[in-house]
Formats: C-alpha cells, sequence, structure tokens
C-alpha cells in the first residue's frame, strides 16, 4: 500500500458500499441485537461485543480507507480522523493520515510490531484448545453458566494428563492459579511479541481487535471480514472448551481424544490460513501511515 493521493468514490459508489455495509452488518449482529432488546445473555456470543468493547451501531459506521476519498457531502466530513483534500480537482472527504500518525503514532507502532511478530514467529498447531480447560481447572465456579462437559473432575484430568502450551497473554492470564504454573511459557504483556504466532486461535480472533483500535484507517469491509473470522473462531474455541454448548446449537470437539485433536488442528490451520491475508492488510495499513 503506497502513500499515493486517495482514490476518488463517486457519491452514488460510495453510497452503495455504505448501505451494503450496513446490510452485511445487520447479517451478522441481528440476533445479537434482538437478544439485548430482550435483556438475555449469551454465553458464547456476547464475548465478541463485551471483550473486544464494540457495539452493533459502531460495527455498522462504514469506513473508506486510507486509500479512498468520498466525493461530495457524506456524514465522515464530520467523523473524528477525516479531512477535506482534493483529488484530481474535485474536493474529497478522506481519512487524516496525518492526524491519526499524531495521535494515534505509538499505538499503530505497537500493533504492527505485534502483527509482524505474529508473522515471523514460527506457527503451533499443538495446544489443543486447553486454554479453557486451564480457565475452569480446580475451581468450583466458573466463568460462563453452561455445564463441565466431563465434570469437574474430568475437566482437571483432561489438564493433568497434558502439556499446556499457550502462547498468548490474553488466555494465559486467565489461567486459574494451579493451572498458570503448568504452562510451558510464562508469558507477560513485555513478553507478548515473542509468543505471539499466527496458528493461535486467540491471535487470530484478535485481529477484530487490532482492526478496530486502527478506526477510520481501516475500510469496512475488512473490519467486518475481521469480524466474522472472530465469530467463526470463536465457534471452535467453545467447542473445543470444557464447555457443553450443545443446548445452545454448538457442536463438540473433543480434544481429550485423538479424532477431537485431528479435527481442532484442522479446522485451527483453516482459520489460520484465512487470517493470513487479513493480518497482512492490516500490516500494510499500519505501514503505510507510519
Amino acid at each position: 500500500m503506497s502513500s499515493r493521493p486517495p482514490t476518488l468514490l463517486p457519491a452514488p459508489v460510495w453510497r452503495r458500499l455504505a448501505n451494503d455495509h450496513a446490510d452485511r452488518t445487520r447479517l451478522l449482529v441481528g440476533d445479537h441485537i434482538t437478544r439485548r432488546s430482550r435483556g438475555q445473555k449469551h454465553p458464547v456470543w456476547d464475548f465478541l461485543f463485551d471483550y473486544y468493547m464494540v457495539s452493533p451501531a459502531k460495527l455498522a459506521n462504514w469506513h473508506p480507507g486510507v486509500d479512498r476519498g468520498l466525493e461530495g457531502e457524506p456524514p465522515h466530513k464530520k467523523w473524528k480522523g477525516y479531512t477535506t483534500v482534493t483529488v484530481d480537482g474535485t474536493p474529497a472527504v478522506a481519512v487524516d493520515r496525518d492526524g491519526e500518525r499524531r495521535r494515534h503514532g505509538s499505538e499503530l507502532a505497537a500493533i504492527g510490531r505485534l502483527l509482524a511478530a505474529t508473522v515471523d514467529n514460527p506457527a503451533h498447531f499443538n495446544c489443543f484448545g486447553l486454554h479453557e480447560w486451564a480457565m475452569v481447572y480446580r475451581q468450583k465456579t466458573h466463568r460462563h453458566p453452561l455445564p463441565l462437559r466431563l465434570g469437574q473432575e474430568g475437566t482437571d484430568a483432561v489438564v493433568d494428563s497434558h502439556d499446556l502450551k499457550c502462547t498468548h497473554i490474553d488466555a494465559y492470564r486467565f489461567f486459574t492459579p494451579p493451572a498458570k504454573p503448568l504452562n510451558l511459557h510464562v508469558i507477560t504483556r513485555d513478553s507478548q511479541p515473542e509468543f505471539e504466532q499466527c496458528g493461535c486461535l486467540h491471535a487470530t480472533m484478535d485481529l477484530f481487535k487490532w482492526a478496530k483500535k486502527m478506526g477510520p484507517l481501516v475500510d469496512g469491509e475488512l473490519l467486518l471480514d475481521c469480524f466474522e473470522l472472530a465469530k467463526d473462531a470463536r465457534v471452535l474455541d467453545m467447542e473445543a472448551s470444557p464447555y457443553d454448548c450443545r443446548e445452545l446449537g454448538f457442536g463438540v470437539v473433543a480434544v481429550e481424544t485423538a479424532e477431537g485433536k485431528r479435527q481442532y488442528v484442522n479446522r485451527q490451520r483453516e482459520l489460520a490460513q484465512r487470517a493470513a491475508p487479513l493480518r497482512s492488510r492490516l500490516l500494510g495499513i499500519v505501514e503505510a501511515v507510519m
């Protein structure tokens, strides 16, 4: 991605793109909005909105991205992070690259370093999703109001019979106190770039976090691609967890068995393959702006 002037989008074009984005957002979050209007919680899907601190309304806001300018009078003209430029003699509204770099340069640089490290570090596909098991290991109360598929003793036995190889700080930090010493690595926030790797299910989900944090620099299509991937990764995360999610319509990936491990790794690899071009696009945006 270069630093050349943005491509001008005529008003009918960007309006269509914005409408398409709104329609796609409704498909992705419509069920969540309905549940929220009824005051209903969901132990699987609420995570994406609560942990990543994003609202459906924010998701529905379409951004053109760093390389496109909008002809006419788009609502973006009043949004933070935008400025007026001239493209081939035509006034246009575009992302204020210089302003975003001044305001968020240190955060963008940190995101870029982490994304680059994730690509450079060797990929691992041998954790089998046991981070979720380590979060309930030898614990009487659990985060989700769901039964444990193998019960507490059975869950603890699975952890005891496996090596914990988690590489993601934001999974590792939720391990129960007796589980943390069982992990192959002691991970801190400072050492996160040393361990982050593209095979990790949560590193895949976190592409949505980085896309959201980059604000108007990220085009709406890429943001929703990252969100949709995070949803699919969340399905595997919970189907392979110790929780029994079948009453919610989910399946089971029994990672305590050889067949379950095979299923997990196959799906983990597919998600990592889908994540690779999205991570590359996010990294390209950081490099273009910085």
